[in-house]
């Protein structure tokens, strides 16, 4: 069964988010839901039209102008509309942690290109009062190198949404903390010395985990000073190097969590307004891995240098 605490108000990304089901995950707030930013809502405003056809096409993403429309079979329909709701259709039976995944990850970015914060997919520590983005593929080792970060000290802001934003000047770009949590897989949870039975494991995941961050949290803004795309290589040595000229825009977009709603949400000529001027504020890498064994602390001691050299 659904856990529902009607309009219970929620702090994440910079947003205040009014509840009709509860999110652990989330740090609660004393506001009160008609001053919040978005609202997450059980049931839609009638199943005509547009959400009618989601049900048709189950597994599909139906975008609009102003709507981003998908239905799981067994899970739920959800409704992202004008960066502000976020409605919810649960199947009967459908597990709430399932429910929870899409709407902290799909919803979200979606929620979050509406209302023009960019969002990128992956990781951000704060190193010396400064965010650094890791991004990359699925499975590159994202999580698990912030958390070797965390293991040294640094703290972490986000982990798989990254909210970007522009000053008001526009020539600022800086990140806003999400929630105290990390999804890590069993095999990075025993690299670290860490019991995975102390941990959920994620719906459909069995070896992947939730891992609430006690401390070593960041909750804030701070100025995005750099992003570094982490890779996958055959080679026995880890390598970084700087990402120059229009490859760093083609890696922003590249990385923009669920960047094919971009030209379906008529907002290509934004995500490019940003992207350019993100990307002459920092400094961007590419850090090849080796594919095999566990690198994590050699990594952070490769883009420490790499930052040190930068300053």
């Amino acid at each position: 069964m659904l856990s529902i605490e009607q309009h219970t108000c929620y702090l994440a990304f910079g947003l205040m988010i009014a509840s009709d089901l509860d999110f652990p995950e989330l740090k609660q707030t004393n506001s009160v839901a008609a001053s919040s930013d978005i609202v997450i809502k059980l049931g839609l405003d009638g199943t005509h039209g547009p959400f009618a056809e989601a049900y048709e096409k189950p597994n599909t993403y139906l975008v609009t102008d102003h709507t981003v429309m998908f239905y799981v079979p067994k899970v739920a329909l959800f409704a992202v509309q004008d960066g502000k709701l976020i409605s919810v259709v649960p199947e009967p039976d459908a597990d709430e942690n399932e429910i929870r995944l899409y709407i902290l990850g799909t919803c979200m970015g979606a929620i979050l290109m509406q209302r023009k914060v960019l969002p990128l997919h992956g990781s951000v520590v704060a190193i010396q009062g400064k965010a650094y983005a890791i991004v990359g593929e699925s499975g590159a080792g994202k999580s698990t190198l912030a958390s070797a970060f965390m293991k040294q000290g640094y703290q972490l802001l986000t982990d798989d949404v990254i909210a970007v934003s522009l000053s008001e000047a526009g020539d600022v770009p800086y990140v806003t903390s999400s929630y105290p949590q990390q999804k890590l897989w069993q095999e990075s949870l025993a690299s670290f010395g860490m019991e995975a039975s102390q941990y959920r494991s994620i719906y459909g995941r069995a070896t992947k985990y939730n891992v609430p961050m006690a401390g070593n949290y960041y909750a804030g803004t701070l100025p995005l000073a750099g992003v570094i795309e982490l890779v996958k290589s055959e080679g026995q040595e880890a390598e970084i190097r700087p990402i120059e000229k229009l490859a760093r825009l083609q890696t922003l977009f590249e990385h923009t969590f669920r960047n094919f709603f971009i030209p379906q949400l008529g907002l290509t000529d934004w995500h490019f307004r940003t992207s350019v001027s993100v990307v002459k504020q920092i400094a961007m890498y590419r850090l090849s891995r080796p594919m095999t064994g566990f690198t994590a602390p050699l990594l952070v001691a490769t883009i420490l240098q790499a930052i040190h050299k930068e300053e």
